[in-house]
This record gives structure tokens, C-alpha cells and sequence, in this order.
């Protein structure tokens, strides 16, 4: 039998809106949260991003909104910037009703403003902990309404250190309340903050379906001895030909290193952490999204909320310090059916860390060399074939025929075409690539056969389609 939002409680009228959304069938998080949320529980998930659980929180509270009564009724707290206005557009969506109003809160923007707005009047408050507390010391958020309190990326908040305003907000909101949180990894504190102000909660079990179409082809690429990895990230960069990607590493300096060398060297690209201003962060994810900028390097926290659909690419520069994270990771990557690619730069130092990941995923990992200027080379050339593939299919190519025929009667039509291809293929070579560039010492272990994206070669799923 099929679920459908309907039968898990959700109104004929929400349910119809979530269909034009493209929402067809819900996941396992919302299966199982839903029906609970609606019941009154208090609710206990460990999920992934990518399995839903914004909606699974979201649509069970909008149904029991009162839009008539401008108080808050409800309250969602994140750990970034974006993944609060990221929630907050999600609730808007789901809701289609122009009486609900929903505010985010954090910091970097006008508290005057948001003070403004709630005296106006809002149903939902999305926001991240520190300025939810400053708006409750300043009198200017009042919790006498407030019905729901759901925790977003739990694990996020205690890492960035606010676990500490979470518990001084959870005290000041009323005993008579529903609370679910949502968190990748339990740590414990997380899980004394649940024995401490959660109700017997129900615990969902969440697992990806069987069958899963979320491929992720996860490819580990060995920097030898004497190189750094930006050295190498080049020429990875090169053969692998991101359509987009996230690039993680774990500072904010090398995220500068990073995008200033490769800025350098004619990339597309920018970094994303969280010494930027909120300005600059909603511009780039913009940018991002709309494809003006294919490659970002980020932190882990600062990603959090940079969520980008059709990301063909995840490159862990460096490696995550727990397999959760790597899982996190690159399940960005492989959504919606399509197949993704996670690329790993390792160190020697890092062969425990790969060893963990593999036995936590069961499963080999594909171990391959820096690519040499030969792999480069030909995959610079199969691209000029494909482009010149789609240029002969195009309409343009017709204003160039009356140049072709005035240089054929002094040129072989050949070797106009060769002289035009070796123009083009002189002018897309990176920089970087001239001939003081020296290949990667031989002791590098051979490569194994590469998988193009799209093929229908077998692929690696990904722990996190497993478990999310």
C-alpha cells in the first residue's frame, strides 16, 4: 500500500500543495515522524541532511497552527544562519497561507528590525540560539504561547558551542510543550540534553528504502611523498571536471589558500566560512545555485547550510575527524536519483582514518594515483571532442562557414580544422599546466578504471543512503 501525506494526517488541501511541489510519496523520517508529531508526542531522530527532515517537522506543526492568534506558537532552532532561513523558506512553502507568518532571527542582521516584526506578530520563529536569547533578555520574545520547540542539527549546536543557550531556552519555555530534535550523531551530551527536557519521546528508527536510487562513487586519490594537496588538488580537479562541487576542509585559512591558488589558476570559484558577512554568504550561495561559481570552499559548520541541488562533486581536501561526518558528507552528493561523486585527498598519516571509513562502510574504497600530464592531456582532448560533438549540431556554426570556404581555396579544409582545434585546445589549458609542471613521483599506486558520470557502470552507495 502506498503513504501518502494525506495519510499520515496532513490536510487534503496541504497535501495537494506539497504534489505541485513535486513532493510524490514521503520518506521514512516523515512516515515516521509525522503521525507522531500530530499525536503530540515528543520525538527523538537521528537523520542525515537530504532525508526530509525539515518537512517532517515542519508540516505535522503547520497543521496545528493557529493563524488566527499573532503569538509564537511554535519555535525552530538551528545552528547557522542559513539553515534557519533555509527552514523558514521551507515553512513558508509548505504553507501557501499568507496569514502565517514565519521570522527568522540571528545574528548580523537588525535586532531593532526583528524586535519590529514580532511586535507585529509571528506564529513560527526560526533562529539560531544567541540571538533567541538575546531577544529573551531584552523582553522582546515571550514564550507564554509557545507550543512546539524543535531542535535542528542538534550535534551542529553543540559543536559550534551553544549548547550551553539551548538548555537556558529549553528552561524558559513552558514544561507544557512538544519538543523534537533532530540531530546526525548522538553524542551524550546531546543525549543528557534529551533525558532532561524531552517527555519520553518517541525514537524513530530512520533508513533509507531499499533500492535507493542514491549512488555515490567514492574515489580516494593518494598524494605521494614531497607534494602538498593543493599541488595535487589541481590536477584532480583537472581529469574529474566538476560540474559543481564542495570542496571541505577543516580551517578557514585554508579555505582562503585554497580559492585564492585556484583563483590563480582560471577556477571558478569561492570560499564560504564563517568569518563572512551575512551579505556575503546569501549572495554566494546564490551564486552557487544559480551556477555563476562552480567550485566552494567550506568548513563544515559554515556548510551546513549551503544545501545546493545537482552537486556533482564532494572533495574532502581533508578528512573529516569521525566517519559520521565523511558520511554527512558526501551523501550532499547523489540526491534525487543521480549519481555523485565524493573525491578524498589522503596523507600517509591518514590510513587509519581510510581503514575506519572502509570497515564502517564494509566496503573497498577506490584507491587512485595523482592523474600525470598524459591522463590530463587526454581528457582535455576527449572534452574538445565532445564540444566539437555539440558545436557541429549547432546553429551557429553556419556564420562560420563563409570564413571556412575563403580559406580553403589557399589551406586543406584539414588542416583548417586542425589549426582551429589546436587554437582552441592551446586556449582552455590551465595555466598551471606549462612545462615546468612535473607529473607525480611513479611509486603512486595505478590507477583503477574511472567510471564517467552518467555511465551505467556499477556504483559504490554510500553509507549514508544506507542510513539516512
Amino acid at each position: 500500500m502506498t503513504i501518502s501525506f494525506q495519510s499520515l494526517g496532513i490536510s487534503e488541501a496541504r497535501s495537494k500543495q506539497l504534489e505541485k511541489l513535486g513532493f510524490e510519496q514521503p520518506t521514512d523520517v516523515q512516515t515516521q515522524a509525522i503521525p507522531e508529531i500530530l499525536k503530540g508526542k515528543d520525538v527523538v531522530g537521528q537523520s542525515q541532511t537530504g532525508t526530509g527532515k525539515t518537512a517532517a517537522f515542519s508540516l505535522p506543526i503547520l497543521e496545528q497552527i493557529d493563524v488566527e492568534q499573532t503569538a509564537v506558537q511554535a519555535l525552530i532552532l538551528t545552528p547557522t544562519r542559513e539553515l534557519a532561513q533555509q527552514v523558514a523558506d521551507a515553512m513558508k512553502t509548505f504553507s501557501h497561507d499568507r496569514a502565517l507568518k514565519v521570522l527568522t532571527v540571528y545574528g548580523g542582521q537588525s535586532i531593532d528590525r526583528q524586535i519590529q516584526q514580532l511586535k507585529r506578530g509571528v506564529q513560527v520563529i526560526v533562529g539560531t540560539p544567541g540571538r533567541i536569547i538575546d531577544l529573551l533578555n531584552r523582553k522582546a520574545l515571550r514564550f507564554e504561547t509557545l507550543r512546539y520547540v524543535v531542535l535542528d542539527e542538534a550535534d551542529e549546536m553543540l559543536s559550534m558551542g551553544f549548547i550551553d543557550d539551548v538548555r537556558e531556552i529549553l528552561r524558559k519555555a513552558p514544561e507544557q510543550r512538544q519538543t523534537a530534535c533532530f540531530s546526525a550523531t548522538m553524542p551524550r551530551q546531546i543525549q543528557d540534553l534529551i533525558k532532561q527536557f524531552m517527555d519520553e519521546p518517541v525514537r524513530l528508527k530512520i533508513q533509507q528504502p531499499k533500492g535507493s536510487p542514491k549512488q555515490i562513487q567514492q574515489r580516494v586519490y593518494k598524494v605521494p611523498r614531497g607534494w602538498n594537496k593543493i599541488q595535487a588538488l589541481k590536477p584532480i580537479l583537472a581529469v574529474e571536471d566538476p560540474e559543481s562541487a564542495l570542496i571541505f576542509v577543516r580551517t578557514k585559512r585554508t579555505a582562503n589558500e585554497i580559492n585564492q591558488q585556484l583563483q590563480a589558476s582560471g577556477y571558478s570559484v569561492d570560499e564560504y566560512h564563517g568569518d563572512l558577512s551575512q551579505v556575503q554568504r546569501e549572495r554566494l550561495v546564490q551564486r552557487f545555485r544559480n551556477n555563476q561559481v562552480r567550485l566552494v570552499v567550506a568548513t563544515d559548520i559554515a556548510a551546513r547550510g549551503l544545501d545546493v541541488e545537482n552537486l556533482s562533486h564532494v572533495i574532502n581536501f581533508d578528512l573529516p575527524d569521525n566517519i559520521e561526518t565523511y558520511i554527512h558528507r558526501i551523501g550532499r552528493t547523489g540526491r534525487a536519483g543521480k549519481e555523485g561523486i565524493a573525491v578524498s585527498l589522503s596523507l600517509p598519516r591518514d590510513r587509519h582514518t581510510l581503514r575506519q571509513i572502509e570497515g564502517r562502510l564494509r566496503q573497498r574504497l577506490n584507491f587512485l594515483s595523482i592523474p600525470k600530464r598524459s591522463e590530463i592531456e587526454a581528457q582535455r582532448l576527449e572534452k574538445l571532442r565532445e564540444d566539437l560533438h555539440n558545436s557541429l549540431g549547432g546553429e551557429r556554426m553556419a556564420s562560420f562557414l563563409p570564413l571556412v570556404r575563403e580559406l580553403s581555396d589557399e589551406y586543406d579544409p584539414h588542416a583548417i580544422a586542425a589549426a582551429a582545434l589546436q587554437m582552441i585546445y592551446d586556449e582552455s589549458r590551465p595555466n598551471w599546466l606549462d612545462e615546468n609542471w612535473q607529473d607525480p613521483p611513479s611509486d603512486s599506486p595505478k590507477p583503477k578504471p574511472r567510471s564517467k558520470r552518467g555511465s551505467n557502470k556499477p556504483s559504490i552507495r554510500s553509507a549514508s543512503a544506507k542510513r539516512s
